[in-house]
């Protein structure tokens, strides 16, 4: 069982920066981040490899957000910067579990989740 504990969440002006952590209680090979507005899908933003610090993005995100992990410490981070208002929504932090079930780390930010954190509001106001 893996625990995904999210800070840093808040209210910010568009062009403003945000930066979104994530612990993890577990080992774990993909990490990464995702959102959603109510009444829509949750979708992929942006996810990375342990392996080699390999990372992936949406393209609504690519250029804006960096996503990076400190391994030591079990810790992803989601840099957001040059926010939008489109970007307002609950960010959640995501992962496979220690066994490689619900590997989303690939090019399409394809696939499921095994663990998910409890979530984190973002607000971008125009």
């Amino acid at each position: 069982q893996v625990q995904l504990v999210e800070s840093g969440g808040g209210s910010v002006q568009a062009g403003g920066s945000l930066t979104l952590s994530c612990a993890a209680t577990g080992y774990t090979y993909c990490m990464g981040w995702f959102r959603q507005t109510p009444g829509k899908e949750r979708e992929a933003v942006a996810a990375i490899y342990t392996g080699g610090d390999i990372t992936y993005y949406a393209n609504s995100v690519k250029g804006r957000f960096t996503i990076s992990r400190d391994n030591a410490k079990n810790t992803v981070y989601l840099q957001m910067g040059n926010l939008k208002p489109e970007d307002t929504a609950m960010y959640y932090c995501a992962s496979d579990s220690p066994t490689g079930d619900g590997w989303f780390c690939n090019a399409a930010l394809a696939g499921s989740p095994k663990y998910w954190g409890q979530g984190t509001q973002v607000t971008v106001s125009s």
